[in-house]
């Protein structure tokens, strides 16, 4: 009797590694007995075995998925590689400088053209007035919480997505017909408006500290530029087409941003590492305004420069349009080329004068160009236009050239924490921009031009006192301790003062956990913390002495180590090194 073929014992399932854990292997197992395999090629002539069960395809991304790992994606060309970091070119400065004019400009559309808002929103002036207010609000809102946050996340993603968001909100203000929604879309496309000042603490982290100034002039100067652009673009397009062209502009230019920062923008890898969190982050900001003097005054200059600046624009259009002038809006816009001039010759100067001496000695002439520009434009301007005119070019040409002294200087002091040191900066000139904007508005209106142009000069006078306070080579708040000596004492520093070997992005060891001695911040305290992690044996050093120093004399003993260094040659930094990487190093019994 032939063994039944319609029970057949299959054993247990088990993996199949030719498909990956997961799937198992159910055929039957052959064997060698005649009649079952008989039975089962009967079996299966007669009903053909159903075919195998594939593994189900993958379900499609979420389209935000997708375009998260997009935005995110970077080109293995533009990776960080610590071993080969991403070199810091003139082209990409100049993309920097590009993506700063043109997104700072979203602030400044709306300023030449209130007046025809109220019109095609059929409102009064007072209620299109808000605009510009909430733009500024909006800004001012994302230095103080956004642009911290640069020391804590990578640069590139983080840029991306703030520039893609603004270009994409953007749109709404092309399209829409509600004066609510408008000012709203204003005010959140203001918050994100903030790449520009994403930017220069990167060039600050990423330049030769000897030419810093030059590389940062090329940033600065493009958000002069665009400030400026915007008011002219705004201006001449809404005389001849649609204001709402001016809007579709500022959206095809923010994606052109992106495009340009998504192909050429390296990954820079985020300089503060230490698990700081984000209130601490906040916090830190007030606690460095505490710790270092230099940024204090720095912060006092601009918001006393950056007064003059918007004081001037803005009372500029009520001289022109009224007695003896009458000028029509374009040729009142066409004034902003004067400024864009000015503008243009700060790489220049940045680099012959800014990048050779101490940033003090830049910020005295910068108050001095200052001075000249509104003492001529005051006190001409209301029976010829070359006043305005030379006073357009002089006055932002020193203003710009004293905030890129003054950055120079106050990046040197937290290397690590740059984007906070710079919020703190740009907030202090924000507030000078609203002072001067309200400030200099009520007074012409009451006293006109000369007015208005007197509160610029006592302004200056302000600024030119606060940066007298402090000599150049002064540590403490107030007094001239140093000397007036206005050459650097380090050429390759941006202040001057202290050397900066090397930046954080372009070290080898970004994550390396204890610092090494030639990039120890001296002025942190981190080469007392290096110190301490091994025995010295130099003739002169105490190592008990060395291990109780303060923070603040770190960098009178690493001046004292050097000179002891080059009178014994090479060999004692030969031993430092050797004992860095952990090799045995010999003792001299009579050291």
């Amino acid at each position: 009797m032939a063994a039944p073929d319609t029970i057949a014992m299959e054993p247990p399932a088990t993996e199949n590694p030719d498909h990956g854990p997961g799937l198992t292997n159910t055929e039957p197992k052959t064997t060698t007995d005649f009649n079952t395999t008989s039975s089962q090629t009967s079996q299966t002539d007669s009903h053909p075995e159903p075919e195998r069960s594939k593994a189900p395809a993958p379900a499609p991304l979420p389209t935000w998925t997708r375009l998260y790992t997009t935005l995110t994606y970077t080109p293995p060309r533009l990776r960080w590689d610590p071993s080969s970091p991403p070199r810091f070119s003139m082209s990409l400065n100049i993309l920097f400088g590009f993506a700063g004019a043109f997104t700072v400009a979203n602030l400044y559309y709306n300023h030449p053209i209130l007046n025809i808002l109220a019109r095609d929103f059929g409102v009064p002036y007072v209620k299109v007035s808000d605009i510009p207010t909430l733009a500024q609000a909006g800004y001012a809102a994302g230095l103080l919480f956004l642009c911290p946050l640069g020391d804590m996340v990578a640069r590139r993603p983080f840029v991306l997505g703030l520039v893609f968001f603004t270009a994409t909100m953007s749109i709404g203000l092309a399209v829409t017909n509600s004066l609510s929604v408008f000012c709203a879309i204003q005010f959140i496309t203001a918050v994100t408006t903030v790449t520009p000042q994403l930017m220069l603490p990167l060039v600050g982290d990423l330049a030769p500290p000897n030419k810093r100034a030059a590389a940062m002039s090329i940033v600065v100067s493009g958000l002069m530029l665009g400030i400026l652009l915007a008011r002219l673009l705004s201006g001449i397009m809404t005389q001849y087409v649609s204001w709402r062209y001016v809007y579709w502009l500022s959206v095809a230019l923010q994606y052109s941003i992106f495009i340009g920062l998504w192909l050429f923008m390296p990954d820079y890898p985020a300089t503060n590492k230490g698990g700081m969190n984000y209130f601490k982050m906040l916090w830190s900001i007030l606690v460095m305004l505490t710790k270092h003097p230099v940024l204090v005054q720095a912060c006092l200059i601009s918001f006393f420069t950056s007064a003059t600046f918007t004081n001037f624009w803005t009372v500029l259009t009520f001289l022109l349009s009224g007695k003896p002038y009458y000028y029509d809006p374009v040729t009142i816009g066409l004034f902003a080329l004067v400024g864009i001039a000015s503008m243009v010759c700060g790489p220049f100067y940045a680099r012959i004068v800014i990048d050779r001496f101490v940033p003090w000695f830049s910020v005295i002439l910068g108050m001095g160009w200052c001075l000249i520009g509104i003492s001529i434009g005051t006190y001409t301007g209301t029976f010829t236009v070359a006043g305005p005119i030379i006073q357009a070019f002089v006055n932002d040409f020193g203003m710009q050239t004293a905030q890129i002294a003054n950055r120079s200087a106050i990046f040197a002091v937290e290397p690590m924490g740059r984007n906070r040191v710079n919020t703190a900066f740009m907030v202090a000139t924000f507030l000078g921009q609203l002072v001067g904007t309200s400030v200099g508005s009520h007074l012409f209106a009451r006293g006109g031009w000369v007015a208005s142009g007197s509160y610029s000069m006592g302004s200056i006078g302000m600024a030119l006192l606060v940066t007298l306070s402090r000599g150049p080579w002064e540590e403490g708040w107030v007094g001239w301790h140093g000397g007036l000596s206005i050459q650097k004492k380090s050429k390759t520093s941006g202040d001057g003062k202290t050397e900066e070997k090397k930046s954080a992005l372009r070290r080898m060891g970004t994550n390396e956990q204890v610092p090494t001695l030639e990039d120890a911040d001296v002025e942190k305290g981190e080469l007392r913390e290096h110190r301490d992690q091994h025995v010295h044996r130099h003739g002169r050093d105490d190592a008990g002495a060395v291990n109780e120093t303060d923070a603040e004399k770190a960098l009178e003993l690493r001046t004292a180590e050097n000179r002891y260094d080059e009178g014994n040659g090479d060999e004692v930094l030969d031993v430092h090194e050797r004992r860095h990487s952990g090799a045995v190093v010999p003792q001299d019994t009579q050291a």
